[in-house]
């Protein structure tokens, strides 16, 4: 009986104890699933590719660390990852490489409107020079359209610092350029959208949550007034990837 009582303590036992073992596996696996899936974002691989990120997974929680070339860059990243599939939690160890402008200075002001100007779709941040003389921004190159050339202007107007917009772009008169590239993930849509309201001064201090799920935009949050309101969603919009804006958010009463 004794034996009949070992072998059936084993069978009971037996499932257990695989379950145990393969837990720490299937933690792993999903560990290195979230890290691919934030390396393999849209904007790892298109704004980031530069930058020396190291992207770990323990638990759902992301650590980041490495060598980013601007601020803009941390911000990104972070934003990225922290939309990602299966994250709970980013810590932030990322370092911003060699000296940065000082606040408010004209080499702040540019990589600024740089930034303003690079996730939007009608805008070719590209093909845009800019320059700043005094908090006096310069853009020069090439635009499409007259339209083109007027957002490029309000865009750069709208950054923390600039004084003025001299807005030099040749207008073409060529048809506006469609590019057909990569998919663009809903995590990097939503954290172009977020980075792209904090270099905007008219939105940078607004809570504006942002969900993107297929390419369809989703804000919620508070507004001072429906221009601010229409602003967020102008932006959201006039961003890469996105197919749609549903602008949830709602106006503080007076």
């Amino acid at each position: 009986m004794r034996y009949v009582g070992f072998f059936f303590r084993t069978a009971i036992l037996a499932p257990a104890i695989m379950i145990a073992a393969m837990a720490p596996l299937q933690a792993s696996d999903q560990d290195h699933r979230v890290e691919n899936t934030i390396k393999n974002s849209y904007n790892f691989k298109t704004y980031l590719f530069r930058d020396d990120i190291a992207v770990h997974a323990s638990a759902g929680v992301v650590t980041l660390t490495g060598m980013v070339l601007e601020e803009s860059d941390r911000a990104l990243a972070v934003e990225t990852a922290a939309d990602s599939a299966g994250v709970k939690r980013v810590i932030n160890e990322l370092r911003v490489k060699g000296d940065q402008p000082a606040e408010q200075s004209d080499g702040w002001i540019t990589m600024k409107v740089k930034t303003a100007l690079a996730y939007h779709k009608h805008v070719s941040a590209t093909h845009t020079e800019v320059a700043t003389v005094g908090g006096v921004v310069t853009l020069k190159g090439e635009v499409d359209t007259d339209a083109q050339k007027e957002l490029t202007t309000e865009y750069a107007g709208d950054v923390q610092g600039v004084k003025q917009v001299d807005n030099q772009q040749t207008v073409t008169g060529g048809k506006p350029h469609r590019t057909v590239g990569a998919k663009i993930d809903d995590a990097s849509i939503t954290a172009q959208i977020k980075t792209s309201l904090l270099f905007h001064r008219s939105t940078q201090a607004v809570a504006t949550k942002v969900k993107t799920r297929n390419g369809v935009v989703t804000l919620r949050g508070e507004a001072k007034n429906a221009a601010e309101k229409g602003l967020v969603g102008k932006l959201a919009e006039d961003t890469q990837g996105v197919k749609r804006v549903d602008n949830r958010m709602s106006i503080k009463k007076p």
